[in-house]
């Protein structure tokens, strides 16, 4: 069975993002503070289409998040384009040529036809569920593993239905203050974490879990991130 995944990066506090996002500000007030560990380092560069960067053990962590990945999920929030209804002149926070390289499968309340980018990026919307988009990633992966990339709330409700196999957790010593948490309103059920490895960098702790066991809580599948 193909893995189901997540590599976020989390402030001290425990914030993936910081408060007020918007257009101009995607990750929030400071919110950009999280990522300095990754900006500048070779597979950065790459997956952006440049050259150069620095190799060191956080480059190869980064690299490695990325070498087992064929599908990613994330939340309408993470996407953008605002509540309600879709317009169709947004196409995302990256341009026209995102850095995902592969299929990328949007969780939403409003039906959307997919969403073909320059680099090998399709969004595909998704109104059915975490389940159906799982699924969808699962066989769009081809063997591979599925990455949720965010946001907070779309993590938590695949952790609570028992679906997460393992996840990596950047901790930058940042704090934000306020924000959007990682695990802001965890399930009623317990989660059973290993810990797997954990490695300090000058920039940022990397700390990676095995998600031993967990009950899924009724109903959990039935629920997306965007609620309008």
């Amino acid at each position: 069975m193909t893995k189901l995944k997540f590599d976020i990066t989390m402030s001290l506090d425990g914030f993936i993002a910081g408060p007020n996002p918007g257009p101009d500000a995607p990750l929030g007030e400071g919110g950009e503070r999280l990522h300095q560990w990754v900006f500048g380092l070779k597979s950065f560069e790459q997956r952006h289409g440049r050259g150069g960067g620095k190799t060191n053990r956080d480059d190869e962590i980064a690299e490695e998040s990325l070498a087992d990945t064929g599908a990613v999920i994330m939340g309408r929030g993470m996407f953008g384009g605002g509540p309600g209804p879709w317009h169709e002149s947004w196409e995302g926070w990256w341009g026209e040529e995102p850095p995902f390289g592969m299929p990328v499968f949007v969780l939403t309340h409003h039906a959307r036809e997919p969403l073909v980018m320059k680099g090998g990026t399709t969004f595909t919307f998704v109104t059915e569920g975490i389940e159906s988009a799982l699924e969808q990633a699962r066989a769009a992966a081809v063997g591979q593993g599925v990455a949720i990339a965010g946001g907070g709330r779309v993590v938590q409700q695949y952790l609570d239905a028992g679906l997460v196999d393992e996840f990596q957790v950047h901790v930058a010593p940042v704090l934000l203050g306020d924000g959007v948490r990682l695990f802001d309103q965890p399930g009623a059920d317990q989660i059973e974490l290993e810990v797997v490895r954990v490695v300090e960098s000058e920039a940022v702790t990397h700390l990676r879990y095995s998600v031993v066991r967990v009950a899924p809580s009724a109903g959990s599948g039935a629920t997306v991130e965007d609620p309008n």
